[in-house]
């Protein structure tokens, strides 16, 4: 990613070999505990530099690698999903996982997918700095069969990987989930953190409090 406080060197958009007349479809999965501006940005650059038909926005029921403590319920990520993305006809949400319950596994999900919408074909949005996990997500090296993986490159991750990977320049944002739920236990700002929407739903619903 490069940093913002940087000079900023804007690249041409990344070709894409497409097969046939499928449909490009981003994934970005993620718990999005909450969602904010940063998984937005991400998703937006990644689309427009790939040439995306749509991204769809992916929360997990229960991540396999996140401290369930901190996760709130399914219903009120998703609702916060939801009014994030409105008023952007490319971006929507993708619910499987959350409708079927249970640990989420990414191999799992892209089975699912692929065998119910056979025209698309798929991206998988990931961070830089998860690319170095890739050796161990479940089965994969049987995901890298179903999906073309984007890495969104990051400031002090190297571009690298055994796998194939296609590499996105986005404006670094340094925005996560942990720090607005740290700031909301703190009483601090989290506007223009997150969409106004979301930040309208978190009071309301008094969310990230304790």
């Amino acid at each position: 990613m490069v940093n913002v406080s940087q000079t900023v060197q804007v690249l041409p958009k990344t070709k894409i070999i497409t097969q046939s007349n499928r449909k490009r479809i981003g994934i970005l999965g993620g718990t999005f505990n909450p969602i904010h501006n940063g998984h937005l940005i991400i998703a937006e650059q990644v689309r427009d530099q790939l040439g995306l038909d749509r991204v769809y926005f992916m929360p997990d029921a229960n991540p396999p690698h996140v401290d369930q403590k901190f996760a709130i319920d399914a219903k009120d990520r998703v609702a916060m999903i939801n009014l994030a993305i409105t008023g952007n006809p490319a971006f929507a949400i993708e619910m499987t996982e959350i409708l079927r319950g249970g640990v989420s596994y990414s191999y799992e999900t892209m089975v699912e997918l692929t065998r119910r919408h056979p025209e698309n074909q798929y991206y998988f949005i990931i961070g830089g700095d998860m690319v170095s996990y890739l050796p161990k997500w479940h089965r994969i090296d049987d995901l890298v069969k179903l999906v073309s993986f984007v890495g969104v490159k990051r400031d002090g991750y190297t571009p690298a990987s055994k796998y194939p990977i296609i590499w996105v320049d986005v404006p670094y944002i340094d925005i996560s989930s942990t720090l607005i739920r740290s700031k909301i236990r703190q009483h601090q700002s989290i506007r223009y953190l997150v969409p106004d929407a979301v930040l309208k739903y978190i009071k309301e619903h008094q969310l990230y409090g304790k």
